[in-house]
């Protein structure tokens, strides 16, 4: 089914919408989430409250690319489930992520800082559409779908060593970028 097709589901609240996103796109989210958590039962739940979420937001929200924006939401559920979890803890997998971006994506801010963080988000966009198809691949697979280098190296057939070589070249090459468009770090 067309992601139109389901969104007009929801747009004339047919429960079916909820069946058609979770045959097109549950195990997408379930994966985004399964990498996040490391746990199959909060992932499952976490894909559950996306489908809610989106229940809940269109209507009046149409979104033009469904399969992102639902992506979207999964990630910062489970994000959101990491931070509860890990709290005064230090836990396995996604810090390892997030201390390989630490030196050059700046500090996390409050909500007074959204117009920076549009723009922050817009140079990121740049730098990434700039990238070859291969390391824009790694990149996102890495970071926003926080994979671990033997699948990325898997899915794209090759070493995990390139992996990690060509995503360390690539946060070097994101470092200096934002420091020249002016973001500081």
């Amino acid at each position: 089914m067309e992601d139109s097709q389901i969104i007009d589901l929801y747009w004339n609240r047919d429960q079916q919408a909820i069946e058609e996103t979770a045959d097109k796109y549950g195990g997408l989210l379930t994966r985004i989430s399964q990498n996040i958590l490391r746990s199959p039962r909060d992932a499952e739940e976490c894909v559950n409250d996306t489908y809610l979420r989106a229940w809940g937001a269109i209507p009046p929200t149409r979104p033009s690319a469904l399969r992102t924006w639902l992506g979207s939401i999964v990630r910062n559920l489970s994000l959101d489930r990491w931070k509860q979890r890990q709290a005064g803890k230090r836990g396995g997998g996604l810090e390892v992520l997030m201390e390989e971006l630490e030196d050059c994506v700046p500090a996390v801010r409050g909500p007074e800082d959204a117009l920076e963080d549009q723009a922050l988000a817009q140079v990121l966009s740049a730098f990434l559409a700039a990238l070859p198809r291969e390391g824009r691949i790694m990149f996102l697979r890495r970071y926003w779908y926080g994979e671990s280098l033997a699948d990325i190296a898997a899915g794209l057939d090759c070493g995990e060593g390139k992996v990690k070589s060509a995503l360390f070249r690539t946060r070097k090459a994101l470092r200096a970028y934002l420091e020249k468009e002016g973001i500081s770090l």
